[in-house]
């Protein structure tokens, strides 16, 4: 297909060589891109050089001239902008760009469902992907979670349906993508470092319905005002709001009848059960019975870093849900809390306002104790409402937050920003307070 062309390839990481053994796969000559140091992806590198990828990284990159003509295509991995330096060589000499989940999704014809949203996407990729594989369906979490659709697709295994997390950036710089059923979590503040306001980054969001058809379907939670474009459009919510699917009392309702209750359901919070009732939908629109979807929830297994309960000790729970990166996700988890608590938060400073939180804090959280770059910030916006108390690292903030408990309280990690000014991602961070909370005697 793509024989006698030669490909560059941005990003020396999963997505970009996902993207390497696809283009490869069908023909292409491959180069792979990365400014950045050779040292800290060396990783990366390896594995690219042990399937004789050709790669340029680092100053090499920084300094490269593209030649028009030189290339015939160039793929950019997600976790890049199209407008940034090294990307711009490439198209200021007249080389198409195309991201790498596009062009993935133009050498495939597998059905695939997607999702996007501020928070709860991984939750509910996996959900819908357990779910179809419960009931007989091959499927498979991938996109901006797990495996690059490239990866997928240049694997050659025959998935049924396929279960894809779309992040802003992966929709940046489609054309034609699409997919039977595209579900709207929600919508929040976050990745203010990447676009210039909210505006932007809510436009990048909103292309997934972009191409729809009216022969596709729009799940979106009751009460957001994004377009959804041609599709039909079907609602959820457990939050009381008139919609097509609900969650009350611990029962799921779907157009007015009754699917099942939650009593078998692992997961915890009214957030969760909207990614529930939202997989519930998407998995129906591809074949799969109601009730057998709630059915198959049963069986799900919790992921780790998403209010995940750690431990109880002396009638207090700690939960982790260092994944909570952002503002809405914070709110998310103290909304979905049945017990009085304390609050371990900060992280990275990412330019999120955090005033609105006030709100959220009265009444269900006790205290709350503050780490990372934006603790001081944040002890000063909160101080006045409640026992804010500093910690230099995760040790000593489980230490003072089991302290100033009370039995009865849950101790929650949930940060409400990223993790990168003390850990490499929300993964170590998370498993920094699961140790420090076993470590308690």
């Amino acid at each position: 297909m793509f024989t006698h062309q030669h490909f560059a390839i941005l990003g020396a990481g999963r997505s970009g060589l996902g993207a390497a053994r696809l283009a490869r796969l069908k023909g292409a000559e491959v180069t792979v891109f990365d400014e950045g140091d050779p040292a800290k992806i060396q990783g990366a590198l390896d594995k690219l050089h042990a399937e004789n990828f050709h790669t340029v990284a680092g100053q090499a990159a920084r300094e490269l001239v593209v030649k028009p003509g030189e290339f015939q295509r160039v793929i950019i991995s997600p976790g890049l902008d199209a407008g940034w330096p090294l990307p711009k060589k490439f198209t200021d000499a007249g080389v198409p760009l195309e991201g790498e989940m596009e062009f993935a999704f133009n050498l495939t014809d597998m059905p695939m469902v997607g999702i996007t949203g501020t928070n709860g996407k991984s939750t509910c990729t996996e959900l819908i992907a357990h779910i179809f594989t419960a009931c007989g369906k091959r499927s498979v979490p991938c996109g901006n979670h797990g495996m690059s659709l490239s990866e997928v697709v240049s694997s050659g295994e025959p998935y049924d349906v396929l279960s894809l997390e779309i992040s802003s950036f992966q929709l940046e710089t489609i054309k034609h993508f699409r997919a039977k059923a595209s579900l709207w979590l929600n919508f929040a503040p976050d990745h203010l470092d990447r676009y210039p306001g909210m505006v932007e980054y809510y436009a990048a969001k909103a292309r997934i319905f972009e191409n729809v058809t009216a022969n596709d379907v729009a799940i979106v939670r009751a009460g957001e005002t994004v377009s959804s474009g041609a599709a039909k459009r079907l609602t959820f919510s457990a939050y009381g709001m008139e919609a097509n699917a609900t969650y009350s009392q611990g029962e799921f309702f779907i157009d007015g009848q009754r699917i099942g209750d939650a009593s078998a359901i692992p997961l915890r919070g009214k957030h969760n059960m909207e990614n529930i009732l939202a997989a519930m939908m998407a998995c129906h629109v591809h074949g799969v019975p109601y009730a057998d979807a709630l059915a198959a929830v049963a069986s799900y297994e919790v992921p780790k870093h998403r209010c995940e309960l750690v431990r109880v000790l002396n009638d207090r729970e700690y939960i982790n849900d260092s994944k909570a990166t952002n503002l809405h996700a914070l709110e998310a988890c103290i909304g979905a809390m049945d017990r009085p608590i304390v609050l371990i938060a900060g992280g990275k400073q990412k330019g999120l306002d955090y005033t609105p939180l006030r709100a959220e804090l009265k009444g269900q959280v006790r205290a709350m104790v503050l780490i990372g770059e934006i603790k001081q910030p944040l002890h000063d916006l909160f101080s006045d409402l409640l026992p804010c108390r500093l910690a230099a690292d995760m040790n000593e903030a489980v230490r003072i937050a089991t302290e100033i408990s009370q039995p009865g309280d849950s101790i929650i990690l949930s940060p409400g920003t990223s993790s990168f000014d003390m850990y490499t991602g929300y993964g170590q961070r998370g498993e920094a307070f699961r140790t420090a909370s076993n470590a308690l005697g």
